[in-house]
């Protein structure tokens, strides 16, 4: 299958973030904290292709080099920022390049139907920069989540990728048109690599 173009048409640049417009229909693969667990980005990668995602988020912590080959089969764009655990930042960046592209965070775009969407892999990189914005894509914790704040934002944690703490493997899967979120497991159907619906776990 032909790699898609994706729809990315302008970058806008704030004081901290950076907005990349989309325009088109948006279903977003998400993952995080890989830690180079090389047959889980693989299979993250298979369940992104089968889901026909138009674009996957990384939110951080891919850690080295060896992880990026995996990242060449994706179908769709991909974007996203470093963590705390990248040793080798300028090589990843550089690397990365043939995939798409690795920002430090937060950085945000906003999606055809006008969702805002800020990703970062530390949750306190944040702080004062939530107005505005629709849904917050976060890590570093590995622990995965999907719930709303008071004010309506939805927040995405997608767990770790890699699996290494808390041994289940999981991404998430955004749709904008109904600002909602999927948990999927990596840890399950490993015949089809279509992953297992995990809900939407609520941790505060």
């Amino acid at each position: 299958m032909p790699k898609r173009t994706g729809q990315i048409v302008a970058v806008v640049t704030t004081s901290t973030t950076t907005i990349h417009e989309h325009q088109g229909p948006m279903l977003i693969g998400i993952f995080a904290d890989a830690h180079d667990h090389l047959d889980n980005i693989r299979r993250a990668v298979e369940l992104f292709n089968a889901e026909q995602c138009d674009m996957v988020v990384f939110a951080g912590d891919l850690v080295s080099t060896i992880a990026i080959p995996p990242l060449r089969k994706l179908n769709c764009p991909f974007v996203g920022c470093f963590g705390d655990n990248e040793g080798n930042r300028l090589g990843i960046h550089s690397g990365i390049a043939i995939v798409g592209s690795m920002a430090e965070p937060p950085f945000g775009f906003r999606a055809d139907n006008g969702t805002r969407i800020l990703v970062t892999h530390q949750r306190e990189l944040l702080r004062g920069q939530l107005d505005g914005c629709d849904v917050v894509i976060s890590a570093h914790t590995h622990r995965a989540s999907v719930w709303r704040d008071n004010h309506g934002r939805l927040h995405i944690n997608p767990g770790e990728t890699g699996g290494w703490t808390y041994g289940e493997p999981t991404v998430a899967i955004l749709y904008t048109n109904t600002r909602s979120a999927r948990l999927r497991s990596l840890d399950n159907d490993l015949k089809t690599r279509k992953g297992r619906d995990v809900g939407t776990r609520e941790h505060f």
